[in-house]
């Protein structure tokens, strides 16, 4: 996997397992980008702890807020119109990718938030997905997250 969090999550979420996953967590309120921080920094093995935690919401939540979630939500409610109006669906491709343009840069947030976090920390805790996550009752998803995250 590669050390770079942009292209780490770009390579695992080619994975259609991990696409799903990912899918199903964003229904429950999970903000994807910050999962696959958190899948990244497992595969660093740098101790997770409650401040660390604290930075990476804190680094992330105004942009998601402002920026990530209203162009997601322009993009799908846009969904049925384009499939009958060609100009709407050239609009909805164009805010796609804005969409993805502004998850790479809160991922370039959050790496570079952990920049100075060392890796390989021995006997550590490791448990970033299960603090990210919105819920425990998603435990299925983040398995096949760490999985595919682990798996050469």
């Amino acid at each position: 996997m590669p050390t770079d969090l942009w292209r780490f999550a770009e390579a695992l979420y080619q994975d259609p397992e991990v696409e799903q996953a990912c899918l199903q967590l964003q229904t429950q309120g999970a903000d994807v980008c910050l999962l696959l921080c958190a899948a990244w920094l497992e595969t660093r093995q740098v101790a997770c702890n409650d401040d660390r935690i604290t930075a990476l919401r804190d680094v992330t939540q105004s942009w998601r807020q402002q920026v990530v979630v209203p162009l997601r939500q322009l993009r799908q409610s846009w969904r049925n119109s384009a499939q009958s109006d060609q100009a709407l669906a050239a609009l909805r491709e164009q805010v796609k990718k804005l969409e993805l343009e502004a998850e790479r840069e809160q991922l370039q947030r959050l790496a570079r938030c952990t920049h100075s976090w060392p890796d390989g920390a021995a006997n550590a805790a490791l448990n970033w997905l299960e603090r990210l996550a919105p819920e425990p009752g998603c435990r299925d998803a983040l398995h096949r997250l760490r999985i595919a995250a682990t798996t050469p």
